[in-house]
């Protein structure tokens, strides 16, 4: 498969650099869009990009931190590890509010389905870590332009703020997977159960699949808790989930 092809995205607050792969305006293929976590858009990412466009989709997959500018790349291997750099992270994370994130998600989904290569104007997103977030809350705020969603251990999908993702499940119109890790304290078993508890209650179409023994993180290779079994699993999971949604 060809190298992904680097494009700029006009957002309100800048540009976003994101990498397409897959996309062949000869062929148009449904669109996908991944969302990287928190390390962002390294090889690892766009192997899990290529290998969801090998079945057969066109792949988006966005800089979620372009408004920090240039910036120091995160060894993933270590940054937990290392107190400033967990702090340097953590500070990026957290700059990246609800609002702005979602407004990117609507220029990404723009971007994506205007492509000639990309047929449909519904999208199927999908997300590790802040990017299984970004995936659930995009699933949510563009309703109508999510066909499937799948967070892959997605933390903060459901808290006790008054504004959680899961009590805004009822707005979802998409099919849904969610990944969770046994050992994650994003989503905790309390917050596993505010979470099913409302996406049964809006009579949602979702699969939840709770990894034994896997920490946040399993799925993604270069990380230090990456489990392979677990990893593939979740990797079938997401192929069926898509291909229902066609």
């Amino acid at each position: 498969m060809a190298d992904p092809v680097a494009i700029e995205v006009s957002t309100d607050d800048g540009v976003a650099l994101c990498w397409l792969h897959g996309a062949d305006p000869q062929v148009p293929r449904p669109g996908v869009l991944l969302f990287p976590d928190a390390g962002s858009v390294r090889p690892t990412m766009h192997a899990v990009a290529e290998r969801v466009a090998s079945w057969g989709y066109a792949v988006l997959v966005p800089h979620i931190f372009y408004r920090e500018g240039a910036y120091q790349p995160f060894d993933v291997e270590t940054v937990f590890a290392n107190p400033a750099e967990r702090a340097r992270l953590m500070k990026m994370v957290h700059a990246l509010d609800h609002a702005s994130a979602m407004r990117d998600a609507g220029h990404y989904l723009r971007t994506l389905t205007a492509h000639p290569g990309v047929t449909g104007t519904q999208v199927r997103v999908m997300g590790y870590c802040i990017g299984g977030r970004l995936a659930f809350a995009t699933a949510i705020a563009h309703a109508d332009r999510v066909s499937a969603a799948a967070s892959i251990h997605g933390g903060g999908l459901a808290t006790d703020a008054p504004d959680s993702l899961h009590t805004q499940a009822a707005a979802i119109g998409a099919r849904l997977y969610f990944a969770i890790a046994d050992n994650d304290n994003s989503c905790t078993p309390a917050q596993q159960g505010l979470l099913l508890t409302a996406l049964a209650a809006a009579h949602l179409r979702f699969t939840v699949d709770h990894f034994r023994g896997a920490a946040h993180g399993f799925a993604v290779a270069d990380f230090p808790v990456y489990d392979l079994a677990a990893a593939e699993q979740h990797a079938e999971r997401v192929r069926e989930l898509f291909a229902a949604s066609l």
